[in-house]
């Protein structure tokens, strides 16, 4: 029953805060109305949504099964969530939004996200780093620290 109130617990906050970022801020700049853009541009936009949202469900998943908590720091992991995606970088939820939101600009053809995707990024960035950094270590101490020195942060390593 604890687990069940987790994934609803998670899934509430991934419908609020990358739903917010991926779809309701772009749906406000856009209307999703496409613009004239290379078809190439289109087909890169789509792969990399296509890999973003299944990596972003795939987080949220990591932090109920394995981190028995939410990635909301309301209701934080009891364990430091290290498997799956998370064994080839530790930010992979963000990566994938900040993903996301470039394919959606890709796709519609409207710079303007890449706009979005910047901000996202100082903002998530300066979170990560003044937050979320200090609130793990302080957390879990030594595993955080190990965790940190063999899995790169924001640039994916190619093995586990």
């Amino acid at each position: 029953m604890a687990r069940l109130r987790l994934a609803v617990g998670s899934g509430l906050f991934l419908v609020v805060a990358p739903g917010l970022v991926t779809v309701a801020v772009p749906w406000w700049l856009t209307g999703w109305h496409q613009h004239a853009w290379f078809w190439l541009w289109r087909v890169a936009g789509a792969v990399l949504i296509a890999a973003g949202v299944p990596v972003l469900l795939h987080a949220y998943w990591r932090f109920v099964s394995e981190g028995v908590g939410t990635p909301a720091p309301v209701a934080p992991p009891e364990r430091l969530v290290v498997g799956g995606i998370y064994r080839y970088v530790r930010n992979a939820m963000y990566l994938a939004v900040i993903a996301t939101i470039v394919g959606e600009a890709l796709v519609l053809g409207r710079p303007i996200l890449l706009l979005e995707a910047a901000l996202f990024v100082v903002a998530v960035v300066a979170f990560v780093r003044l937050y979320e950094e200090p609130t793990l270590r302080r957390r879990f101490g030594a595993e955080y620290e190990e965790y940190c020195r063999a899995v790169p942060g924001w640039w994916p390593r190619l093995r586990g």
